[in-house]
C-alpha cells in the first residue's frame, strides 16, 4: 500500500491515543508535547523530524523508519527500538528518559544520550562506537557483546561494564567510573 507524503507540518499537543498518526512518510515535521503512548507506529517513516516534550511510551515500532531524527525530553519508555527498520537509522536523545527499552543488536554509531535515564536498557549487541551519553544515567543498563569503541562515558553515571564481554577500545571512562568497570572483580574502590 502506497504511503502518503507529509513535509514541514507541526503538530502540537496532539493526542495521537484519540486520533491514529496517519501511515505515511513524515519529513521534517515537528511533534511538540504529542502523546503517542501506546499507539502503533508501524510502518511510518519519519525523515529529519524532531520530538520534543512528547510521550511515546510503549508505541508499537515495528518496521518503523527514524532517519536523522531528534527526541528532547520525550518520555520513551519500554520502547522496541530492535523492531525498527534498520536503514539509515539515526536518532539523537536529549533529556529523555528511555527505561526499559531495548536497542539490540542496532547499529547506533556516534549517537548521543544527553542527560537520558536509560535505566535498564538493553543495550546488547549493539554498536555504539563513538557513541557518546553525555550526563546520562545508565543503572542497570545492559552491555553485552556491545561495541563501545570510542564511545564517550565520561559524565555517564552508574554503569556496570564488563571489559572482557564488550568491545571498548578507546572508549573513554573518567577516573570517577573505573568502579562501573571493575565491580565484576569484587574490587573496593574509595
Amino acid at each position: 500500500m502506497p504511503k502518503s507524503y507529509i513535509e514541514s507540518q507541526h503538530y502540537q499537543s496532539t493526542n495521537f491515543t484519540e486520533q491514529q498518526l496517519p501511515l505515511a512518510e513524515y519529513e521534517d515535521c515537528r511533534f511538540t508535547n504529542c502523546n503517542f503512548a501506546g499507539t502503533d507506529l508501524s510502518e511510518i517513516a519519519f525523515v529529519e523530524c524532531s520530538f520534543e516534550g512528547c510521550d511515546l511510551s510503549n508505541a508499537k515500532l515495528k518496521s518503523t523508519a527514524f532517519k536523522t531524527v531528534r527526541f528532547k525530553n520525550c518520555k520513551l519508555l519500554g520502547l522496541q527500538f530492535d523492531d525498527c527498520n534498520p536503514f539509515l537509522l539515526e536518532m539523537s536523545f536529549e533529556g529523555c528518559t528511555l527505561t526499559y527499552s531495548v536497542f539490540y543488536q542496532l547499529k547506533l554509531k556516534g549517537t548521543r544520550f544527553k542527560g537520558c535515564t536509560l535505566h535498564e536498557v538493553d543495550f546488547s549487541e549493539a554498536d555504539l562506537s563513538n557513541a557518546a551519553f553525555d550526563g546520562s544515567d545508565l543503572l542497570n543498563a545492559v552491555f553485552e557483546s556491545t561495541n563501545l569503541e570510542a564511545a564517550d562515558l565520561r559524565t555517564a553515571t552508574n554503569y556496570h561494564i564488563d571489559p572482557e564481554k564488550n568491545r571498548l577500545k578507546k572508549a573513554r571512562f573518567s577516573s570517577m567510573g573505573l568502579a562501573g568497570l571493575l565491580m565484576k572483580y569484587g574490587i573496593v574502590i574509595d
